[in-house]
């Protein structure tokens, strides 16, 4: 199979899977591991893979001083702040905000690489933050009540704060994936995020019934784990290593698709004027952005 194809593969899998596991976190927590605690069995397993396939690697760049700064940067923003509000926003807001809110991570990138990288903004950019970020601005501010939901405004605000921090991570990765493999960037921000994340879910992690869970409950667990940390990183990363940023980042659309069906389907959320209405604002937005990145890397 051709390396390109496999690469797209690698990404839609990603994305299907990330979409698939907005709805069994629910289902998982708080109902079975509270929020924390399902963080540590995530980055605990992980970063133990991650780890165990060291064995079978060739030899590559050897960690460099220079770049723990940038390596605990990572692990602080992409895995623990990230996963940390993700899983608990998540808890207690609907999985299909929770899709759409992540959808905007292309405009948070957009503007910090504005601030922080210098890189130019155009017209059509600017229309398309201003309407994406509005469409979220309206979803998160709506008064619904269409599903699993306990305290919208702050999960949603959660979600937000998640997507930011992984736009610092975002730009922080960039010059280690010029150095090191993708598998020694994800191992060492892993190992370095667990170390951050242990302290907030170990009481959590030690309090959960683990005897008492069911076959299927295990499964749901095993699959938000393994299937959308382990796995789904390593399809991602593997698609960034080997398609330009602008081609796996139009698989961020497939995401809340994915969610919304699931969610409608297994988690009886309704899927709203307020949510539509919204998500036409947000998917318009990030086209707007996406479309004139790709106009001005083909000039």
């Amino acid at each position: 199979m051709d390396q390109k194809l496999r690469a797209h593969l690698a990404v839609l899998s990603a994305n299907l899977i990330f979409g698939v596991n907005f709805s069994v976190v629910k289902f998982v927590t708080p109902g079975l591991l509270k929020p924390f605690g399902l963080n540590v069995v995530r980055v605990l397993v992980t970063t133990g893979l991650l780890w165990l396939m060291h064995i079978w690697e060739k030899p590559g760049q050897p960690l460099l001083k220079k770049d723990l700064p940038l390596f605990i940067g990572c692990g602080l923003t992409g895995i623990a702040i990230n996963q940390l509000l993700f899983i608990k926003g998540l808890s207690i807001t609907y999985s299909i905000h929770a899709s759409l809110l992540m959808l905007c991570t292309p405009l948070l990138i957009t503007i910090s690489a504005f601030f922080f990288l210098r890189e130019k903004i155009t017209i059509s950019v600017i229309a398309g933050l201003i309407i994406g970020i509005t469409g979220a601005v309206f979803l998160i501010t709506s008064k619904e009540n269409s599903g699993t939901g306990a305290n919208i405004l702050l999960g949603d605000t959660l979600i937000t704060l998640n997507a930011i921090s992984y736009t610092f991570y975002f730009i922080l990765v960039k010059p280690l994936m010029t150095r090191y493999t993708p598998i020694q960037v994800l191992r060492w921000a892993f190992t370095f995020g667990t170390l951050f994340i242990l302290p907030f879910g170990w009481v959590e992690f030690a309090e959960a019934p683990w005897a008492s869970f069911s076959g299927i409950e295990l499964a749901a667990i095993a699959f938000v784990v393994v299937g959308a940390t382990f796995f789904a990183y390593l399809l991602n990363i593997y698609g960034l290593h080997h398609l330009q940023a602008s081609a796996t980042g139009s698989y961020i659309y497939l995401q809340p698709i994915f969610a919304t069906a699931v969610a409608v389907l297994f988690l009886h959320e309704k899927l709203t004027t307020v949510k539509i209405i919204s998500a036409l604002m947000i998917f318009t937005g990030v086209y707007l952005v996406q479309r004139s990145k790709l106009r001005r890397t083909a000039g």
